[in-house]
């Protein structure tokens, strides 16, 4: 067996098939780890008399998203989820 490190978690890796192993703790921990590098962030700020949120480019190029489409929001426990809406054919 080798030992390596990903995102801090020390694990273990199998000499023969490769396989590295980590506890559920550690996986987590990975986890968390790379949604935090994916994180985008942004700043609200107020259009009229509403509040509005700038979309990174990024996302915008991934998502096909378009001026005047539009998002559904699903509010959850601890965050919002923007969900792009398709177009009805």
């Amino acid at each position: 067996n080798r030992k390596g490190i990903i995102a801090a978690c020390l694990y273990f890796a199998c000499k023969n098939c490769k396989e590295e192993i980590l506890s559920m703790n550690q996986l987590h921990k990975v986890a968390e780890k790379y949604r935090e590098m994916r994180r985008y962030d942004a700043k609200i700020t107020k259009w009229g008399t509403n509040l509005g949120i700038r979309i990174p480019k990024d996302l915008v190029k991934k998502y096909n998203l378009k001026e005047k489409g539009e998002l559904a929001f699903i509010p959850e426990k601890n965050r919002i989820l923007l969900i792009p809406k398709k177009k009805k054919k």
